[in-house]
């Protein structure tokens, strides 16, 4: 196992220095599921949910919150995203919605912070959409499948 970077030689959180590093393409692809009652299923499939459309929403609430990891997360560096994905599928036979978030950049440090905020948060923007009808939602298995770039190279879940 490699040492915590985020921690200095006296035990002191501190923020990464990445000035020295070299930028390269970096990509981190996260997932998460929201099960839920048959029937919140189904008004979100039919798109009959009051405060209208939970996907699209949950879609822009996800990319809006990956540009806002670091302002979220403390030691988080500001990062100049170049792609943010958000797809959802609808998994009738675990009555659930997937997240597969999927986000870009070029520079010195990684993008897994951003997909996994991204798939928390549009998770948690279904989650608000449908409460009025299902209190037991319940949100999980939100992971890193996949991240490619930087030092560390490829990690696929």
């Amino acid at each position: 196992m490699t040492e915590l970077t985020h921690f200095d030689a006296q035990g002191q959180a501190h923020m990464v220095d990445v000035g020295a590093k070299p930028n390269t393409h970096r990509i981190a692809i996260a997932e998460g599921v929201i099960t839920m009652q048959p029937t919140t299923l189904d008004i979100i499939a039919a798109g009959t949910a009051k405060k209208g459309d939970v996907l699209g929403i949950a879609r822009i609430a996800g990319i809006m919150a990956a540009k806002k990891t670091s302002e979220l997360i403390p030691l988080c560096h500001p990062i100049a995203l170049t792609k943010v994905s958000v797809e959802f599928e609808i998994v009738v036979a675990q009555q659930a919605v997937r997240c597969h978030t999927r986000t870009e950049t070029v520079g010195p440090t990684g993008v897994e912070m951003e997909a996994l905020t991204a798939t928390q948060i549009a998770l948690l923007t279904i989650y608000d959409m449908c409460k009025a009808v299902d209190k037991a939602m319940v949100i999980g298995g939100v992971r890193l499948l996949e991240k490619q770039g930087g030092k560390s190279g490829t990690y696929i879940a």
